[in-house]
């Protein structure tokens, strides 16, 4: 079991770093549960977090798919928008579990973010993003997200064809879990509420 565990209500950071160790971004969580090897972690919608660009301002999406993992990045201070994310994170899992509410507090859908694990630091877990990812819609089964750009990601060097592989091997064992209804997609934490005292996750001066 890992030397590093969190208490409830701490903020940790999330940091999705790239292959060559250089970090790409900066999420702070809130701790909901920890257990030493899987983390619960809250991210409000509208939290401060550490994002990354191309070197020429582009965000990612604005570039060619095959300029976007060929071109230098920068960081930039960022906003998390769009929804609300309770996280799992299983230390050794090739993926981590994110549970997206609406700003109204109502919950969405399930959002598998395929990652290569890289353990923790006294701050928080520390991930790679693996560029391929499930959508989990309740009722309506899941599919792949982003397949073009996982693709891509091989091509420039990004990913490796056997961390794709092993990848997509977890987005299936996960996407099975999902079919049966099994957890983590029984409807646990679907009616989470964040504590109203706890004040959004802040992030750490000076990463960017």
């Amino acid at each position: 079991m890992t030397e590093h565990r969190w208490a409830p209500g701490q903020t940790v950071v999330e940091r999705f770093v790239r292959p060559d160790g250089s970090i790409g971004q900066h999420h702070p969580l809130r701790v909901i549960s920890d257990d030493g090897e899987t983390l619960l972690g809250w991210l409000p919608l509208g939290t401060p977090i550490v994002g990354s660009r191309l070197a020429d301002g582009r965000t990612l999406r604005e570039a060619p798919l095959g300029q976007r993992f060929r071109e230098p990045r920068v960081c930039v201070p960022d906003v998390w928008h769009g929804t609300s994310t309770l996280r799992l994170i299983p230390d050794r899992a090739w993926s981590s579990v994110w549970w997206f509410f609406e700003a109204d507090g109502r919950f969405r859908d399930w959002y598998v973010n395929l990652e290569v694990p890289r353990g923790r630091t006294e701050t928080g877990p520390d991930r790679i993003d693996g560029i391929l990812d499930l959508v989990v819609t309740p009722g309506a089964g899941w599919k792949w997200k982003d397949e073009d750009e996982a693709e891509a990601a091989v091509e420039a060097g990004r990913l490796t064809e056997a961390d794709l592989d092993q990848l997509r091997a977890e987005g299936e064992r996960l996407g099975a879990l999902a079919e049966r209804g099994a957890y983590p997609f029984d409807g646990t934490h679907t009616d989470f509420r964040p504590d109203p005292d706890w004040p959004a996750p802040a992030l750490p001066a000076g990463l960017c």
